[in-house]
Order: structure tokens, then sequence, then C-alpha cells
């Protein structure tokens, strides 16, 4: 049961309080203290949903309750009653974090609206708490995998526009080289997001035959096509309240391309050999180590698609644009190579580490993680340069 403080040392006004919000909180427990002491006593003791507290009382003044209250229980919500001549107190006691205040003689009705809506306002705090709680639990099981290492500039202006994009349904298309981590930049805008308790749904273009993209997108019908011996949703549809990653979208076939447009415009899908329309609410990433202007003008790509995708463009840079993290990357990898294998971590030389940073990254990050694997296999207990220049050609 709900619980609200009335601190009021007029046992008149109290009871008047106490009777008028009971009959418009039936389901709300009231408890009356005398003074301020006795206010904050129960307060340390006990959770309120609201505490209603005059300012002028003996021992303990409502304003020093506030105070006090709030240094204990900072979440608590207070209404604060004043005379005429205390209204100048009332309005420092919202600036020290009193929710309102209310005049005497009191009017009823405004003490009802004040007090129903700091009740709401208590219970918003408290869900977007809970809220809050989950995601972050949830954002954690997700960086976990996916977290992105480093500190260099370039990792963090991509840091600082997942942290602006995140919270919006704004499509974004992620380019960069393979093996860049165009991936885990998607899974934090997912997980960051409010759709993060929705599911995130992967689909490589690269790796469908153009021949069933369509399926593997929108689905089919029982006997669409050969092969097709029972119903099957498509991604997009999996993906409902949640995001879809379209991966490599550069090597989507247009004809393809003409359904992913004509979804994203209407919110809906239809299964290959189905007339039937599906509502989606999807949020698109998409990924690509494209020049897409490129695969415009050769007409390869739609470029009204492009637009469509590119609402906002996030630019994943090579690995040999901020080499000042391949010793934080080396350190994670080998930590967590040791802990698949059960192993304690192997530690990298200084001069492994330097000879690292000297080479050329075509394979960028996905590279590097697996030249810290062959090193900790084929290296010494401490991974030398030596150990570098006889197992890794470059």
């Amino acid at each position: 049961m709900q619980k609200i403080l009335i601190v009021e040392d007029e046992t008149a006004i109290s009871s008047v309080l106490q009777s008028i919000l009971s009959d418009e909180l039936p389901t709300h427990e009231f408890i009356i203290a005398a003074d301020g002491l006795e206010g904050f006593k129960y307060i340390e003791k006990e959770d309120f949903d609201l505490i209603i507290s005059d300012i002028k009382m003996p021992k303990v003044s409502g304003t020093e309750l506030l105070k006090q209250a709030l240094q204990v229980k900072p979440e608590s919500t207070f209404v604060m009653i004043s005379g005429h001549a205390d209204i100048d107190t009332a309005v420092d006691c919202l600036k020290e974090g009193a929710y309102d205040f209310i005049s005497k003689p009191i009017d009823i009705n405004r003490l009802i609206t004040s007090v129903k809506n700091a009740l709401n306002k208590e219970k918003l705090a408290k869900e977007n708490k809970t809220l809050q709680k989950e995601n972050s639990t949830l954002k954690k099981k997700v960086s976990k995998k996916y977290q992105m290492i480093g500190e260099s500039p370039a990792l963090k202006k991509i840091h600082d526009m997942i942290a602006k994009v995140a919270s919006s349904d704004a499509r974004v298309l992620i380019t960069g080289p393979n093996g860049a981590g165009k991936e885990l930049v998607a899974h934090a805008i997912h997980s960051q997001s409010e759709r993060s308790r929705g599911p995130m749904v992967e689909v490589n273009c690269a790796a469908i035959p153009s021949e069933l993209i369509e399926s593997e997108l929108f689905g089919h019908v029982k006997g669409s096509f050969t092969g097709a011996i029972k119903d099957k949703q498509g991604k997009f549809e999996l993906a409902h309240n949640g995001t879809i990653f379209l991966d490599e979208i550069g090597d989507m076939s247009l004809i393809a391309q003409a359904k992913v447009l004509r979804a994203l415009q209407e919110s809906k899908v239809s299964p290959v050999g189905s007339d039937k329309e599906i509502k989606v609410d999807v949020r698109v990433l998409a990924a690509t180590n494209k020049n897409m202007q490129k695969e415009i003008e050769a007409g390869r790509f739609r470029e009204d698609l492009y637009h469509r995708l590119s609402v906002i463009e996030i630019y994943v840079p090579p690995l040999d644009d901020r080499k000042e993290d391949i010793k934080l990357l080396v350190d994670y990898f080998a930590k967590a190579l040791a802990d698949e294998q059960g192993t304690a971590p192997k530690f990298f030389e200084e001069g492994a580490l330097k000879s690292l940073e000297s080479f050329s990254w075509t394979g960028n990050i996905r590279e590097l993680r697996n030249i810290v694997e062959r090193l900790i296999i084929l290296g010494g207990n401490t991974v030398t340069a030596e150990d570098v220049a006889a197992f890794v050609r470059k």
C-alpha cells in the first residue's frame, strides 16, 4: 500500500487533510506526525510516496525537515504548506527540492490536484528508474560481446555519434572497410536505444543468394517456390519492435532493393507468394564497405534507397587510422582468449606491441585478433618482438 506522511503541528488541520485526501485516495495509508522532529523519525524508518509538511512548526521546521530528509532519502517528494507570510520561504523550499507548496487558507481543489500530480511524478520516477536498471543490465549483456575497445579520437567521435543517434529512430548507414567494427557500432546503437528490449536481427546481404534474399527478408508462404515446404517469417517481421541490421547492403540485388525501399516507405512487407501485407515497426541499420556514390553512378544501387538508409552516416576508420588503440586491443584480445581457453592471459612486451603498431593492418581489427591468437599459441610465456618477427608475415 502506498503511504503518505502528513507533518502538521495543528491537529485540526492534519485531521482535515487526512479526511479529504482519504476520500480521494482510498488505497493510500496516511500517517500523521505532530512536528518536524517526529516526521523525520518516520522518514528515517519508512519510505513514503509523498510527504505533506507545514513550514512553521516547533522543534524542527518544515524547511529543515525538507533539507534533512533529502539528505537521507534524495528521492522523497514534498508538498509544503505555507502561510501568507511564509511565501518567500516556500519558494526557497522549491529551490531546495520540494515539488510544490500550498498557501493557507488551503484551497481544497488546489491541494488535491497538487497531491495527485506529485504522486504521478513519484510513480513515473520509480518506473523510469526500473526501466533504467533493466536497460543498464541489458546494455551490459550486449556490450560485453560487442564492446568497442580504444581511446583514440576517431573512436571517441564514433561513441559521441552513437550517443546522439541511439535514442532516435533515425536510420543509420555505417560505412568503413572490412574488419573495422561496423557490426559493433550497430549493436551499440541498438543496445543504447529504446528498442533495446526488442530483438536485433542481423542479415548478411552478401552471404545470401540473390534469388533467396526476398524470402529471407520478407518471408514466404508454403508452395510459393520450389523448396518452400512451409510458411516462413522474414527478418523484417522477426525484428518487429526492434532493430534490423542489413550488413553489406551494397551487395543486395536491385530487385531486393526495390522491395526494401517499399518496406521503408510503407512500414509493411509482403511474403513471397502472398498478397497479404504485414505491418512492421522496425528500425533499420545498414552497413557497407563500398563507396556508395560509385555504386549509384554505376547503376548497382538505387539512389532513393541510399537516401532512405543514410539519414545518419557513421564512418568507421581502418585500424591504420587509430593505431594508438592497438595496445588496448591486444590486451583485450589476450584476456578474452585466455578466458575462452581457461588459462592465464599472456603478457605482450613493449617491443612486441611496437612491432604490431608498425604494421599496416589491411584486415583491420579482425586481422589483429587472429594474429594475437596466433602469437599466444606459438609464442613463449611472454610474447616478444622476436615472436612477432617469427610468426607474423607482413
